[in-house]
């Protein structure tokens, strides 16, 4: 351990939110990274849902050793042979029929901000129609169009944004219908009030397949499907932002997959570069050619890079090769029922939800009043921290108190045992925290 880096670490970065750990962090392999006291602690956020196949995986290693003997870079306006080869195999391999134009970026707000860009411009139109709950990144347009959290301090967003109730089984926002029925009684509304408001400008609906950030909700099948009969009818393109879901973390190649959906775009990103910074907006030659003919750009400094379109190859292969999107139902199932099993002994889980490795759980002070348990939420990730776990908390007065469990698809039984046992023990311990003050004061 240096304190040495640890004080430069406080001195010299900038706060950018979220969970930070005083440690620093030194190395990292499958489902373990290690911290400058040389502790191992099991990551099951994949390093933010980023490392699918696990941390370091010696494809990935491979792989950046190939561009470095080739090439990690070039002038924008020349295309690597690297990039070729992965937008015919995204498009041959992973998408739905009809998506096979594919651009390559670095960050899932990138591909978002294209995305969004090539609606307008398609459409000639700027109303965007987004989904509460729904994060799609940090920039300008993507930040505009998130509604999870922080949309508060950065002065006046683009205009034509309207939002619209997400579909939550677990909370829903009109009580006594099913989960089906309440969702498409959400979308209608939302649809009734962009109808009123619209200025007859509509582009495009932007959708995160599960809604990972508002909670890892699953809409129901018949809701993605009515959004996209709600975009036929109103002109609009459907976006699905799969920055999550997509190349086999849910147990199938996509979002559009699982829900028989197809979208007018695709982003992808997280769990394409497998750690390393990759991310694409995938659409379909009619509208990639509209838009070139209107004068589309997105010309950055690091559009179409080698290195990254190197490892994205290596990492399809791998879950491929490895069977890893079985892998992730298999695994994913038997991680639910651990779940499951804690939620029978802990009255604090209201909820276990998700699809495949994506998976949520609900924290509750009571299953009736299903009141968010917010307090232990933080005492439990921050003790499952001290005992050797990484978790992930959304903790949000309006969304609940929920962990997003996303483990690496090569993650091991025992390893799954292991995170069971200690979130086991957090809870436990952390429920006793909270009562003895109660208890004193009593």
């Amino acid at each position: 351990m240096d304190e040495t880096l640890r004080a430069a670490a406080r001195e010299y970065l900038v706060r950018y939110g979220g969970d930070t750990f005083p440690n620093l962090f030194t190395s990292a392999r499958g489902a373990i990274v290690r911290d400058d006291t040389g502790r191992e602690i099991l990551d099951f956020t994949s390093g933010q849902m980023c490392a699918t196949i696990g941390h370091n995986h010696p494809a990935i290693v491979e792989a950046v050793h190939k561009a470095g003997e080739t090439a990690f870079h070039f002038f924008s306006g020349m295309i690597p042979e690297a990039v070729a080869q992965l937008a015919a195999t995204v498009a041959r391999d992973w998408m739905p029929a009809g998506l096979s134009k594919s651009i390559f970026v670095n960050t899932g707000s990138e591909s978002n901000e294209i995305a969004l860009r090539m609606a307008k411009m398609h459409k000639s139109g700027f109303e965007i129609l987004a989904i509460g709950g729904s994060w799609h990144g940090v920039t300008s347009g993507a930040g505009s169009v998130s509604y999870a959290s922080d949309r508060k301090g950065y002065g006046v967003p683009p205009a034509g944004v309207y939002v619209m109730p997400e579909p939550n089984a677990y909370r829903p926002y009109i009580a006594g219908m099913d989960a089906e029925q309440s969702a498409l009684a959400c979308l209608e509304i939302g649809l009734k009030m962009f109808d009123m408001a619209s200025a007859g400008r509509p582009a495009a609906i932007i959708v995160e397949p599960v809604i990972s950030a508002g909670g890892v909700l699953v809409p129901p099948k018949s809701y993605m499907q009515a959004l996209r009969q709600a975009a036929d009818a109103r002109g609009m393109l459907l976006i699905f932002d799969e920055a999550q879901t997509a190349f086999g973390r849910i147990g199938y190649r996509s979002g559009a997959e699982y829900f028989g959906v197809t979208p007018d775009i695709m982003s992808v990103s997280k769990t394409l570069g497998g750690g390393l910074p990759l991310a694409a907006a995938v659409t379909t030659p009619a509208i990639e050619q509209d838009v070139h003919e209107k004068g589309f750009t997105f010309y950055t400094s690091h559009v179409s890079d080698p290195l990254p379109a190197t490892v994205g190859l290596a990492v399809l292969d791998t879950i491929q090769r490895e069977g890893l999107i079985e892998r992730a139902r298999t695994q994913g199932d038997y991680l639910r029922r651990g779940l499951l099993e804690l939620q029978q002994r802990h009255e604090a889980i209201g909820d276990v939800r998700g699809l495949g490795l994506l998976l949520g759980v609900e924290l509750v002070r009571d299953r009736n009043t299903r009141e968010p348990y917010h307090q232990l939420g933080a005492l439990t990730t921050q003790r499952c921290f001290e005992l050797g776990l990484s978790m992930n908390i959304r903790r949000r007065p309006e969304r609940g108190s929920v962990w997003r469990i996303a483990p690496p698809l090569t993650v091991s039984n025992a390893e799954i045992d292991r995170a069971i046992a200690i979130l086991d023990q957090a809870l436990t311990e952390s429920l006793d925290k909270i009562a003895r003050p109660a208890a004193s004061h009593a």
